[in-house]
């Protein structure tokens, strides 16, 4: 991303001094550089109170209420990883923690279960991405969630009077991305057999 970024740069403050606009530029910079500062000004409070929010739920117990109603799930889609109770409580962990926006919470618990699939899986298999640790990257990038706080914020510093409409939006396109993703899953892992069958022969 930093070479993006810096080649975004380097190409506009070139084309700005093609074309003598190099006044505008800077301009433009010194704008977009001061909205960022607004945005994130603004953004910071709705972030800290929803993360508040989210950190009563967990001390609650709903957390783990949400992690123990998800457990069927995850064994349904990792079976191999359900052998293991510890791997299976970080991924149930990371998983309600992505549907409660707790997205501080989630990322520790999701390395933490990719590494137990690591030193859980069969020696000649190590250093390879397994077909559950793919799912657990689907699952973490397409994630479900209940409450997104984030995309609120936004919503709220940039004017919105209901930053929270956009909740039915958000819950069909994720539950659909995840959809998606678990079907590609799918018939890539069923194409790879298929392939794998065929160099064998």
């Amino acid at each position: 991303m930093s070479f993006l970024w810096a080649g975004l740069v380097i190409l506009s403050t070139g084309f700005g001094a093609a074309r003598g606009r190099m006044d505008a530029v800077a301009r433009a910079a010194a704008e977009g550089a001061a909205s960022a500062a607004e945005i994130s000004i603004a953004m910071a409070g709705t972030i800290c109170l929803w993360s508040g929010v989210m950190e009563l739920f967990r001390a609650a117990g709903l957390s783990d209420i949400l992690a123990d109603f998800l457990r069927p799930v995850l064994k349904f889609l990792f079976p191999d990883a359900a052998r293991d109770p510890e791997t299976m409580a970080a991924l149930s962990g990371n998983l309600s923690a992505n549907l409660l926006g707790l997205g501080n919470a989630a990322t520790p618990l999701g390395i933490r279960a990719a590494r137990r699939m690591e030193q859980t899986s069969p020696p000649d298999a190590r250093g390879i991405a397994s077909d559950e640790l793919c799912r657990l990257v689907i699952l973490n990038t397409a994630s479900v969630q209940l409450i997104p706080a984030t995309a609120a914020a936004l919503r709220s510093a940039a004017g919105c009077p209901t930053p929270f409409d956009i909740l039915p939006a958000v819950w069909l396109t994720s539950i659909l991305s995840v959809t998606a993703g678990l079907l590609a899953d799918r018939i890539f892992r069923r194409f790879s057999k298929i392939r794998r069958g065929d160099f064998q022969k």
